[in-house]
């Protein structure tokens, strides 16, 4: 079972790779000399392709299967990665391979979150989803170090992370070409678009989609802010900041999602679920406190916090209805627009008050989460996933 698990593991580093478009944006601004505006549909580019694409997806993938649809994605980054590192001379044919590493990223998401539950032992597949978004931020992370490494030690062009990326997804196609996948969920009646959208007419669906949504915002939303934060609160420089804020909370994602893969071997994911909750709520408490040194532990007890909320939220949400996986599938990980979306949000806030009192959008988005964790925990999924039988 161990050796199932790899290439699904080497498709969650695959799908890391997409997060690299945050650097990028400063990168393609002064390699294509772009005005700001231009330079922001680099992440629009990438984000869009969750929202379109998820669920018809998760669709078409309870007919052709889960392999089929992640070798698919696979395929689509890797089309657009061969398409920059083949010569990237303009903007247009940057933005093109942006969009197609999104697209396959979002199809990735769609098919590797349900897959990790078919190839996992009884009772792991939990752990495992937090493994692999431990994983997945190993890929995010080399998106701001790869160019840098490059051009420091090598005298390399940041493009060199494009044929690197390619190597790394042709090696993924290999290992995944080899896996087999058992169905496990129950059988049911083939998943439709309508049927999709019918299950948010669920109160219980309509809330972890909701979970989701909120998550991806308020990461998002965090991460973005601190070094605004820092600048007003402490009047630190932005660009010195990055370890201290930005990197901290990073950081403390990075540690706090190999963490609960090895305490799911032992804790009850909904239990676990909740004390996330707790610890992302008093994470961002310490933002309002008066001492720096409180606001830095703050951004790392939020940044563990936060760790392991979206393969709790996916893999409780599947385990209580697995007759339903590919349209939860498609429905959450469309959920994942939230990130490009209440950033915005929080901007405003800031804009009419201050940036420390904004922070109390992805602190809002907190406690909806702990609500749906507490009723996960009084087992009321149970009695919605019976409603749908």
């Amino acid at each position: 079972m161990r050796l199932q698990t790899t290439p699904v593991f080497l498709a969650f580093l695959a799908m890391g790779f997409a997060d690299a478009v945050g650097p990028f944006v400063s990168l393609a601004k002064n390699e294509f000399q772009l005005t700001n505006t231009v330079a922001s549909l680099v992440p629009l580019a990438g984000f869009s392709m969750f929202g379109l694409l998820s669920v018809p997806v998760g669709v078409f993938q309870d007919r052709r299967g889960k392999k089929f649809v992640l070798m698919m994605g696979l395929l689509v980054a890797l089309a657009g990665l061969l398409n920059a590192s083949f010569g990237l001379d303009s903007f247009g044919r940057f933005l093109l391979t942006v969009l197609l590493v999104g697209a396959g990223a979002a199809i990735l998401q769609v098919a590797g979150n349900p897959i990790m539950r078919d190839v996992s032992e009884e009772g792991k597949y939990a752990r495992n989803l937090a493994f692999g978004q431990f994983v997945k931020a190993i890929g995010s992370l080399s998106g701001p170090l790869i160019p840098v490494i490059a051009a420091r030690y090598f005298g390399a062009s940041w493009k060199l992370i494009f044929p690197i990326y390619a190597v790394a997804i042709l090696i993924t196609v290999l290992a995944v070409s080899a896996l087999h996948v058992r169905r496990r969920e129950s059988e049911h009646k083939a998943a439709t678009l309508r049927s999709c959208l019918a299950l948010l007419k669920n109160g219980y669906v309509l809330a972890m989609v909701g979970a989701i949504f909120l998550y991806v915002g308020a990461e998002v939303s965090v991460s973005a802010g601190i070094p605004l934060f820092l600048k007003e609160r402490f009047d630190i420089d932005i660009n010195r900041v990055g370890l201290l804020g930005t990197g901290l909370f990073f950081t403390a994602l990075t540690i706090g999602r190999l963490s609960g893969g090895v305490i799911l071997n032992w804790a009850a994911p909904r239990k676990l679920f909740l004390a996330t909750c707790a610890a992302s709520i008093l994470g961002l408490l310490g933002l309002f406190m008066p001492a720096r040194t409180l606001a830095v532990a703050g951004f790392f007890l939020a940044g563990l916090g936060f760790a392991n909320i979206f393969p709790l939220v996916f893999s409780i949400a599947v385990e209580s209805m697995p007759e339903h996986t590919n349209e939860l599938s498609g429905l959450m990980v469309t959920a994942i627009v939230g990130g490009a979306l209440l950033p915005p949000l929080m901007g405003l806030v800031a804009d009419h008050s201050t940036v420390q009192f904004s922070f109390v959008v992805p602190l809002a988005a907190i406690l909806y989460i702990t609500g749906t964790a507490l009723m996960n925990l009084k087992g009321q999924s149970k009695a919605y996933a019976e409603v749908l039988k």
